[in-house]
């Protein structure tokens, strides 16, 4: 393969059309998690994404192991379907190369540290609005620009930290602990993707762009919940409870004979066919398990009942004939079997195209489905191309090169 963006690719887990997206043109100058996840959702449908590279590369490249041809998994995860070039942003050089490429796009989405793009002669506001006033700026930063924290950086496990997040996970024995993944990051390039769309769709009103000023701070607070719904209301502090629900029972992973199984129980109707489907109905006419009130004040002697229950059973064969009696239940699968499930299969969870091998999209549209059609591109694999598209000239090209203004390798 080579590289280029081939729309209309067949196969599974592969893009089935030009996307919902064909035409937007983003100019991507995100680093990392939180941006390069946005704009994988973007280009996953179609929309021409322009990643622009410091020169020393996006750092994430270096991640590993594990590594293909010397990128890491964590690049490889967030950046396909991208075209890739290296441009040296303090060279006034560079700046034009970035003006050039605004002039017919849509969205520039960066997160650079707050005065950077101002200090490259890019603000939005002093530069970009007025010269390019269809274009949709988003700017990703840990806190802002301004407040008691503007213009410091973020990362995702000190935002889940502040934000409390990490207070609500965990349990006594462990204290705070950081979640697995990296849901700061990632929640906010969900929240910018979905801010840019509502910036787009607003501009077939007004004809103009506008500024999106996401930070990973607003993000992750906006992500505690129930732990804050519940503090505003009873005004106590919430308490990592680990795999419990705080607010129902039983929401908790129990053992079985074979593996772990997770049971989400709602509502009291839920609960009473839990108890007939493994053979105890009479826990459910039991007064300490009523409601789910009492289950709460009578949590452990719940607990103590159901893993009895469930110890001598095939927890994957129970967990299925409870989710389909109507009882919300799955085996605790660790990532090797999860993504080789057959369920994943089904729903194209996994993509490959040559050598890539990664998630699929989960955003299934009937008409204009997104998926795979490039693998993530290696470091300033496209910038000539990109440069010739934008009026460059093969001798201005080879020029910018020399003076290191475009890089085609790495710069340690």
């Amino acid at each position: 393969m080579d590289g280029s963006i081939k729309p209309g690719l067949a196969g599974k887990g592969l893009a089935k059309s030009a996307g919902a997206l064909a035409g937007v043109k983003v100019v991507d100058l995100t680093r990392v998690l939180g941006g390069p996840y946005c704009t994988m959702i973007l280009s996953d449908h179609g929309a021409d994404v322009i990643k622009v590279e410091p020169p020393q590369g996006d750092e994430v490249r270096d991640w590993g192991p594990p590594f293909h041809e010397g990128d890491a998994s964590y690049f490889i995860g967030v950046n396909r379907n991208k075209r890739a070039m290296a441009v040296d942003l303090r060279q006034p050089e560079g700046q034009a190369i970035i003006l050039k490429m605004l002039a017919d796009a849509d969205v520039l989405i960066e997160n650079f540290k707050p005065g950077d793009m101002e200090r490259w002669g890019l603000g939005y506001h002093e530069v970009l609005a007025k010269r390019f006033p269809r274009l949709v700026h988003c700017r990703i930063s840990g806190f802002g620009a301004d407040g008691p924290l503007g213009g410091l950086p973020g990362y995702d496990a000190i935002l889940q930290a502040m934000t409390g997040l990490m207070s609500a996970n965990g349990d006594a024995i462990t204290g705070p602990l950081r979640l697995g993944t990296a849901i700061v990051d990632m929640g906010t390039g969900l929240y910018s993707a979905i801010g840019i769309l509502m910036a787009l769709h607003e501009r077939t009103v007004s004809g103009l762009g506008q500024y999106l000023d996401m930070t990973l701070y607003d993000c992750g607070m906006a992500l505690l919940h129930p732990q804050a719904a519940n503090f505003f209301l009873n005004g106590k502090r919430p308490m990592g409870t680990g795999n419990p629900h705080p607010n129902l029972v039983p929401y908790d992973k129990y053992p079985t004979r074979t593996c772990d199984i997770f049971i989400a129980s709602g509502n009291n109707g839920q609960f009473r066919k839990l108890c007939e489907i493994i053979g105890r109905p009479d826990m459910a006419d039991d007064p300490r398990f009523a409601s789910n009130a009492d289950r709460i004040v009578n949590r452990d002697a719940l607990s103590e009942n159901l893993a009895a229950a469930f110890a001598g059973q095939d927890g994957s064969e129970l967990a299925l004939k409870l989710i389909r009696g109507g009882v919300p239940a799955g085996p605790v699968l660790p990532v090797d079997q999860s993504t080789t499930a057959p369920h994943t299969v089904h729903r194209e969870m996994v993509t490959e195209l040559d050598w890539y091998r990664g998630l699929g999209t989960p955003i299934k549209l009937s008409r204009t489905p997104g998926g795979t059609r490039a693998a993530p591109p290696r470091f300033g694999e496209h910038g000539p191309e990109v440069l010739a598209r934008h009026g460059y000239t093969e001798t201005e090209i080879a020029d910018l090169v020399t003076k290191g203004v475009v890089l085609q390798e790495r710069r340690r």
